[in-house]
């Protein structure tokens, strides 16, 4: 549901594939990513639903520090600058939930 994810947070999910993805809200968008770097196929939190740097601007690899912009999943700081996280499609609803599609 959109109200479990406030404004420059992000949470973390399992699908029913057993993948674990992570979604986070910028300016009242949500945008979905696999929580695995594409550097060292790492997950990216280095605790528990934290994604994002400390200025809660970009998604920062735990391992790293590599830093990904929010809206595309570009790298933009780190080794494995140009690469992209994998960008999961989803679809927000009006009655505030949010769906995978596939």
């Amino acid at each position: 549901m959109t109200e479990d994810i406030p404004e420059r947070e992000a949470r973390s999910y399992e699908t029913s594939q057993g993948d674990t993805i992570f979604i986070t809200q910028r300016d009242g968008g949500f945008f979905a990513y696999q929580n695995i770097c594409p550097h060292l196929q790492v997950e990216l939190e280095f605790l528990e639903n934290q994604f994002l740097d400390q200025d809660q601007e970009f998604i920062q690899c735990s391992t790293h520090g590599a830093l990904f912009n929010v809206e595309t999943g570009e790298c933009i700081s780190g080794p494995c600058l140009g690469d992209f996280l994998t960008k999961i499609e989803i679809q927000v609803h009006s009655d505030g939930g949010i769906y995978l599609t596939e």
